[in-house]
């Protein structure tokens, strides 16, 4: 099945007219992750919906996170059983509904000591207990020698055991425009770089500065760390030469009980994701890195697990920011539980809760706009059933083949496009421009065509992770730019900002 693209190049020029012109039943603000799910949710119902967001979809925390699905291991040592058992069944659910996005991991994690193996093996076997029919698989306990065979650089000094579970990875940016395109087919109307004040009366078109009236009998602020009065904690991950041997991500837990995972990540899984950490933000949510002590830890944790990899500088880092319901604690023991509520204007907002649980967050949300019942716990995104993408995977050989590229490229192109992988294939140049490889045009074509993408950062941050899979310089990026430049019309002055952006 091929589902034509739910946007094209004017799409943006066509929702600003109807959000002029038109009243709706729900005007949502934000375009990260809750309200991409919420305006599916309500679309599904037969809400006439809205949606407005001031950069791109997914640009900020929604995309920018530990690109994981999973339970929450690091909360039963907080006893907050209630969200982990929540988690690991959405875990399952969103498997369901996005099998090309939404895949199993493997984790391995290393136990030093025996007290070590009685305490996390307890907990693992809650995990499997809490995850009940929705669980990938056991966890198994290893010796010391099985481990040191999957990860032979992995620190061996007390060393005693090691174990095996089971979570998802995601492409958590584009989870959230899989979510926004299956909101538009629905018939939402959705608008990027456009910030609606926080009345919702007004809105402007951040491209152009215009400014027009909106109509909305419903309002949802899923703005996320931009709605004042949460609490908020950053989040920060470096990019490393990949240190994972196996497929096998790593998860350990360090003094203060934070867990910390090392990933093998990238379009080619060439890198290692490492991350994250709890801090405090006191700066604005315009201006998110991360400090120079976040980047010490996460260092020494990665060169105390794998001691060969001293001396490894990071290739990119990102941060983002969890908006958190406020409450007294450290950053890192404060509770990820989520808090819905509509006050006194009617206005309905969303606070704290797990990217893994945003789709009965956004149901929660939308039960207090309508009575309707939810229908998007059964709704595979964007037509992505589990029978169409293994048809997808298995025809693997004969895409490469007929478009002339390899087999890990026709691969690559179904596990971030699912059904729209032939639509993105057929966007191949002949011949690519010096620096580009010819899937990486297709991807800058469809980016611009059909994803409302309006920036070279857009592309390599949001559409693609292209942005931290190296350390790039003006000389590296520049074909990228020109490339995205050609399609957007940009001139030089325009081309070097966008560069300047990237670098």
């Amino acid at each position: 099945m091929i589902l034509a693209p739910a946007f094209q190049r004017d799409s943006r020029a066509r929702n600003l007219e109807r959000l002029r012109g038109e009243a709706f039943d729900v005007l949502i603000l934000g375009g990260g992750i809750n309200g991409a799910g919420i305006a599916r949710d309500l679309a599904l119902r037969g809400a006439k919906v809205a949606l407005v967001e001031q950069r791109h979809f997914a640009s900020g925390t929604s995309g920018k996170n530990s690109q994981l699905i999973h339970g929450g291991l690091r909360y039963l040592k907080q006893l907050q059983f209630h969200l982990v058992r929540e988690s690991l069944h959405e875990r399952a659910t969103l498997l369901d509904l996005a099998p090309h996005l939404v895949t199993p991991q493997p984790f391995l994690m290393p136990i030093y000591g025996r007290r070590a193996r009685l305490f996390y093996g307890t907990g693992l076997a809650m995990y499997d207990l809490l995850a009940g029919r929705a669980k990938l698989g056991r966890h198994r306990v290893i010796s010391a020698a099985e481990v040191a065979q999957l990860e032979p650089q992995l620190a061996q000094e007390g060393l005693t055991h090691g174990a095996i579970f089971y979570d998802c990875r995601v492409h958590s940016a584009r989870f959230v425009i899989e979510n926004i395109w299956e909101a538009a087919r629905r018939g939402a109307t959705i608008v990027n770089y456009a910030r609606a004040d926080r009345a919702g009366a007004s809105v402007t078109d951040l491209l152009t500065g215009e400014s027009f009236p909106v109509r909305a009998a419903h309002l949802v602020d899923a703005t996320g760390a931009w709605e004042p009065g949460l609490r908020l904690v950053r989040g920060s991950h470096i990019v490393i030469p990949r240190v994972n041997a196996s497929e096998n991500a790593i998860a350990y837990f360090e003094e203060s009980g934070r867990i910390i995972f090392v990933i093998p990540w990238g379009s080619t899984r060439q890198l290692s994701l490492a991350g994250t950490t709890d801090v405090d933000h006191t700066g604005g949510p315009d201006c998110v890195h991360i400090s120079a002590e976040e980047r010490e830890y996460l260092l020494r944790i990665v060169d105390r697990l794998f001691p060969s990899a001293r001396g490894q500088e990071p290739i990119s880092t990102f941060s983002s920011l969890r908006p958190l319901v406020p409450a007294a604690g450290s950053a890192t023991r404060v509770s990820r539980e989520h808090r819905i509520w509509k006050d006194g204007r009617g206005m309905v907002h969303v606070a704290g809760g797990k990217y893994t649980t945003y789709r009965a967050m956004s149901a929660e949300a939308a039960d207090l706009i309508l009575s309707a019942e939810s229908k998007t716990a059964s709704a595979p995104l964007g037509g992505n059933t589990a029978e169409t993408i293994h048809q997808l995977l298995a025809s693997a050989d004969a895409l490469a083949a007929t478009h002339g590229m390899t087999r890990d490229e026709a691969v690559l192109a179904i596990r971030s496009y699912g059904v729209q992988a032939p639509n993105v294939l057929a966007l191949l140049p002949e011949t690519p421009p010096p620096g580009p490889t010819r899937l990486e045009c297709a991807q800058i074509a469809f980016a611009v065509n059909h994803e409302m993408a309006e920036s070279l950062a857009d592309l390599m941050f949001v559409s693609t992770y292209l942005g931290y899979e190296r350390k790039w310089t003006r000389e590296s990026v520049m074909p990228y730019a020109e490339e995205m430049g050609r399609r957007l019309g940009w001139d030089g002055a325009r081309t070097e900002k966008e560069i300047a952006q990237i670098l």
